[in-house]
C-alpha cells in the first residue's frame, strides 16, 4: 500500500512539473499566420520557370540514364543490343517506356545502344 501511494505521488509530481519541461521556452515562440498564396507565375517566368525547367531536365536525365542501363543489361544478358526500346518491354527488362517530357521524344540509336531525348 505504501509503495502504491509513493508511486501515485511520483506520477502526480511528474505530471504537475511537466516532466522537467521549462515553461520559459514556450514564451519565446513566435506565431506566424500564413497569408494567401499568390497565383502561380507562368512557367517561363523567373524562379518558377527555372525550377520547372530544372525539374524537367532532372526527369529527362533519370529516365535516359535508367534506360541506358537497361539497354546495357539487355546487351550483357542477350548478347546483342535491342532493335528498339519496345524490345526492353517485351523481354520484361522494364515495365513500360517512360513518357518523355512535354515537347520531347525518346531517341534510340540501335547501333551504339544509346538512348537520348530530343525535341519533337
Amino acid at each position: 500500500m505504501k509503495s502504491a501511494c509513493c508511486a501515485l505521488f511520483l506520477v502526480a509530481g511528474l505530471v504537475l512539473t511537466g516532466c522537467g519541461k521549462d515553461d520559459k521556452s514556450s514564451t519565446n515562440t513566435t506565431t506566424v499566420t500564413a497569408s494567401p498564396a499568390p497565383p502561380p507565375a507562368p512557367a517561363g517566368d523567373g524562379y518558377l520557370g527555372a525550377m520547372t525547367r530544372a525539374q524537367q531536365l532532372a526527369i529527362k536525365t533519370v529516365d535516359v540514364t535508367s534506360l541506358n542501363q537497361e539497354v546495357q543489361l539487355f546487351n550483357t544478358q542477350e548478347g546483342r543490343l535491342p532493335k528498339d526500346l519496345n524490345e526492353l518491354v517485351d523481354k520484361q527488362y522494364i515495365g513500360k517506356l517512360p513518357a518523355p517530357p512535354v515537347g520531347m521524344k525518346l531517341v534510340y540509336d540501335p547501333v551504339q545502344g544509346k538512348v537520348s531525348v530530343a525535341p519533337q
